[in-house]
C-alpha cells in the first residue's frame, strides 16, 4: 500500500490559514469541497485557432502568446465580442446541477482583457466591445439569486499593459506601476459586487513586500475572501496545487486542485477531442473524491464559446456528475480527510463524525474483502445493500460485491460508528531515537510563485512506547544552533532554544572511513520545484530531459544559467560501516539532497538569495551510497552549487529535564520551528534527533 500522512485533526487546517479569516467563513468553504471554474474572455472567440490553423502549444486561453498574435490584431477581438448566447442564470444553474457550491470567474486572463466595468483601463467588456456587458456583475448577481457563492480570478501578469512582455514562463516580476494598477482593479472587484468568497490570484512574480500589501488589501476590503496560493511568498489561505496536479499525501494547510475539463485547455478549443461522456464523468468523478479524501477542495473548469454557449459536452458530465451527487454527496461535502495512515488499492475513504465512507475508485480486492483498523471504535451499522460487515476486536472486515466495481459510476459504503472517528496515529517508533527518517511529517506548501511552490514540511512528529522518562537529549548541528523549536510532549508545550553554548561537541565517525568517488553534474533541468520525493539518477538516466552527466572536480562552482532552471551534482560514497557525515550543501534559490534515491532535505532560500550554505547530516549505509543535489535558481543569472563532508565533524548535544515525568505506556512528540518566518515555511530541522532517556527506578 502506497504511504501517505493524513491531516493531524479537522482543527489543524485552521492552524496555516491566516488569521483575518473567521472560523465560519472558513469552514464554509472547506466544506463546499466542489466549486465551478470558468474560463471565458476574448480568447474564447479564436477557440484555439488562428489564420485557420489550429494552434496546439500551450493553453487556448494564452492563444495570444502561442499563436502569436501582434497586440492590435489580437485587441481588433474585443470589436466582435458579443457573446449573446451567455446567460449567467444558465450557468449557475448548471453549477448547481452539478452539484458544486461556488462559481469562480476570470475577471481578467493574462491578455488584460476585463470582463468587468473599469475606470483603470478601456479595454474592458463593456467600454470596447458591442455588447457593453459586465460578466462580473451578471455572474455575482446570478450566483446570489441561485444561492452560490461568487469567486474570482485575477491574473497578477497582463500582457496589455503598458511597458509589459508576453514571456513563455508567464511568472515576470510585477514592476509599482503594474502594481498599483492592479491594486486599483482590486479594489474595484472587492468593492463593487458584493461578497466575493475567493480571490484566485494566478502567475507573475510578486516581491513579498507586493504580496503582503496585496494579502492585506482583500481582507481590509473583504475580511472573510479566501486567498490562493499563487499571491506568492507564501501570502494566503489556502494553498493551490499546480494545473491538474493532485499532492502526494494530506497537507496541514487549507488547499485546493484546480482542473480543466480537459488537460490540454482550460479555454474553449473547438478541435478538442472529446471522448465519451461517460468515461470523462468517471475520470471527474474519480478526481474530486481523490481531492476530498485527502482534505482538499476540487474546482472543475468550463470553458464556454466564443458566443457564450455552453459546450454540451461539458453541461452532460456536469450534469450527470450532479446526479451522483445527489445520491452520494453526503460523504463528500463538508467531510474530512481519510483517518488512515495509508491509502487502499480498492479505494478511498473520507470521514464525518462517527461516520466512514469508502468509495469503489480504486480495484476489486481478489478475495472481495476490505480489511479496515480502527482501535477504540465499535461498528454499530454498516450499509447493508452493498456489503456484509464484521468486527473482531479494533479490526473489520467488509465482504464486498463484485457489482460494486463493475458500474459506470462509483459506489459508497457507509459505515456507523459508536463514536467519532479520528485520525489514527502513525505507526509506533522501534527506537530510542527520533529522527526526520522515523518520523511522521507534518505538510504545508511554501512558494515564491507559480514555479516555486512545493510541499514543505513544517514539523515531525513521533508516536512511541515508553513506561516512564523525564529527560530527553537533543542532537544537532551548528546548522541549528540558535533556533527556538515548539517541543509538545502528549499535549503538553515547551519552547526550546538550541544553543551550542550549553552541550558539548561529539567527534562522528573518522572520515577515513569513507571513500569519496567521482563527481558529476548535470546543467538546465526543470525549473519547477515541485518535485516527487524520490529520485532514480545513474550515469545513464540523467534527471535533466535530454541532458547527461558530466564529470567535474569542483566541489563548489558558479556558472552562467538561465532563471527557472536547475543544477544537478552526484556524489558517490563507499563506507565501510554504516554511519553519519557531517556534509556542507549549498545552493541559490533552493535546494534538494537526495540519498540513495530518497530525498532528505528540502527548501526554499529566503527570498532572492544567490547562495546560502548549510550542514546536512547524512546517515550513510555500509557499502556503496550516492549523493544528489539539486541547486533550484528560480531569479538569477547565474547558478551555484556546494557539495563536500564538512571540515569539522561535529555534532552538539543538549539535555532537556521535563518539570515533572512523563508515565504510561505510549506517547506522541511534536516539534515544528517557533520562529518560522511563516505557517507554510519549512522548519528546516532535518538533521534534528531527539534521544529518549529513561528514568532511573
Amino acid at each position: 500500500m502506497k504511504r501517505f500522512f493524513i491531516t493531524l485533526c479537522a482543527l489543524s487546517l485552521l492552524v496555516a490559514v491566516q488569521a483575518q479569516i473567521s472560523p465560519e467563513a472558513f469552514r464554509t468553504w472547506h466544506g463546499s469541497k466542489y466549486s465551478m471554474f470558468i474560463h471565458f474572455g476574448l480568447y474564447s472567440l479564436p477557440a484555439g485557432v488562428w489564420n485557420g490553423q489550429p494552434v496546439t502549444s500551450g493553453y487556448s486561453e494564452q492563444i495570444q502568446a502561442f499563436a502569436p498574435i501582434n497586440k492590435e490584431d489580437y485587441e481588433a477581438l474585443a470589436e466582435r465580442f458579443n457573446p449573446v448566447e451567455f446567460n449567467a442564470d444558465s450557468v449557475a444553474a448548471l453549477a448547481k446541477r452539478a452539484g458544486m457550491r461556488s462559481i469562480v470567474f476570470t475577471s481578467k486572463h493574462h491578455d488584460g482583457f476585463c470582463m468587468f466595468r473599469t475606470s483603470t483601463t478601456g479595454y474592458n467588456s463593456v467600454d470596447a466591445t458591442p455588447c457593453h456587458r459586465d460578466f462580473v456583475r451578471e455572474l455575482s448577481e446570478a450566483c446570489r439569486r441561485a444561492g452560490l457563492r461568487f469567486g474570482l480570478y485575477y491574473s497578477l501578469i497582463d500582457w496589455h499593459f503598458p511597458g509589459s512582455s508576453m514571456s513563455g514562463h508567464n511568472a515576470d516580476f510585477i514592476p509599482p506601476a503594474h502594481h498599483e494598477f492592479s491594486k486599483a482593479q482590486l479594489r474595484e472587484l472587492l468593492t463593487n459586487y458584493g461578497d466575493i468568497s475567493e480571490l484566485w490570484f494566478d502567475m507573475g512574480s510578486n516581491t513579498p513586500e507586493q504580496s503582503r500589501e496585496l494579502y492585506r488589501l482583500v481582507h481590509e476590503l473583504q475580511p472573510d475572501c479566501m486567498v490562493s496560493g499563487r499571491l506568492g511568498n507564501d501570502q494566503y489561505d489556502f494553498c493551490v496545487m499546480g494545473d491538474n496536479a493532485y499532492p502526494e499525501s494530506a497537507l496541514q494547510t487549507a488547499w485546493q486542485t484546480a482542473a480543466s475539463m480537459f488537460d490540454e485547455t482550460w479555454s474553449y478549443r473547438s478541435w478538442q477531442k472529446r471522448g465519451d461522456v461517460k468515461d470523462k464523468v468517471r475520470e471527474k468523478l474519480k478526481s474530486l473524491i481523490n481531492v476530498v479524501s485527502h482534505g482538499g477542495n476540487f474546482l472543475l473548469n468550463i470553458g464556454p464559446r466564443g458566443d457564450g454557449s455552453l459546450v454540451p459536452f461539458e453541461v452532460e458530465v456536469l450534469t450527470r456528475m450532479g446526479r451522483w451527487l445527489e445520491r452520494n454527496g453526503y460523504a463528500l461535502y463538508d467531510t474530512e480527510a481519510s483517518p488512515f495512515n495509508e491509502s487502499f488499492a480498492w479505494g478511498s475513504v473520507t470521514r464525518k463524525g462517527n461516520h466512514l465512507y469508502l468509495f469503489s475508485t480504486g480495484e476489486y480486492p481478489a478475495d472481495g474483502k476490505i480489511h479496515l483498523h480502527l482501535p477504540g471504535c465499535t461498528l454499530k451499522k454498516g450499509d447493508g445493500k452493498m456489503a456484509t460487515y464484521l468486527q473482531y476486536g479494533d479490526d473489520i472486515e467488509l465482504t464486498v460485491p463484485a457489482s460494486a466495481y463493475k458500474d459506470s459510476v462509483y459506489h459508497v459504503l457507509r459505515l456507523e460508528f459508536d463514536r467519532d472517528v479520528e485520525p489514527q496515529p502513525a505507526g509506533m517508533v522501534r527506537s530510542m531515537s527520533l529522527t526526520a527518517q522515523n518520523a511522521t511529517p507534518a505538510y504545508s506548501y511554501s512558494c515564491f510563485d507559480y514555479y516555486s511552490n512545493y510541499r514543505s514540511t513544517i514539523g515531525y512528529s513521533w508516536n512511541f512506547e515508553q513506561i516512564v522518562f523525564k529527560q530527553l537529549e537533543l542532537v544537532y548541528t551548528d546548522e541549528e544552533v540558535g533556533k527556538t523549536i515548539d517541543l509538545s510532549i502528549d499535549g503538553k508545550n515547551y519552547e526550546v532554544t538550541l544553543d551550542k553554548g550549553k552541550v558539548d561537541a561529539l567527534r562522528l565517525f573518522p572520515a577515513t572511513e569513507l571513500t569519496w568517488g567521482q563527481r558529476y553534474i548535470c546543467k538546465e533541468g526543470s525549473g519547477l520545484f515541485d518535485s516527487p520525493s524520490t529520485l532514480t539518477a545513474d550515469l545513464q538516466n540523467p534527471p535533466v530531459r535530454g541532458g547527461k552527466w558530466e564529470p567535474t572536480d569542483k566541489e563548489q562552482d558558479e556558472f552562467d544559467a538561465d532563471i527557472l532552471s536547475s543544477c544537478f551534482v552526484m556524489q558517490d560514497v563507499h563506507a565501510t560501516r554504516a554511519q553519519r557525515v557531517v556534509m556542507e550543501v549549498g545552493a541559490g534559490n533552493g535546494i534538494e539532497v537526495f540519498l540513495n534515491g530518497k530525498l532528505v532535505m528540502k527548501h526554499l532560500n529566503p527570498y532572492r538569495c544567490k547562495f546560502r550554505k548549510e550542514k546536512l547530516v547524512l546517515q550513510l549505509v555500509k557499502g556503496n551510497n550516492r549523493i544528489v543535489l539539486r541547486s533550484y535558481n528560480r531569479f538569477e543569472d547565474k547558478a551555484t552549487y556546494l557539495l563536500r563532508p564538512a571540515e569539522k565533524q561535529v555534532v552538539y548535544r543538549q539535555d532537556l529535564t521535563l518539570p515533572a515525568a512523563f508515565t504510561g505506556k505510549q506517547h506522541t512528540i511534536r516539534v515544528k520551528r517557533h520562529d518560522a518566518s511563516s505557517s507554510h515555511a519549512d522548519a528546516e530541522l532535518a538533521n534534528l534527533r531527539i534521544r529518549l532517556r529513561r528514568l532511573a527506578l
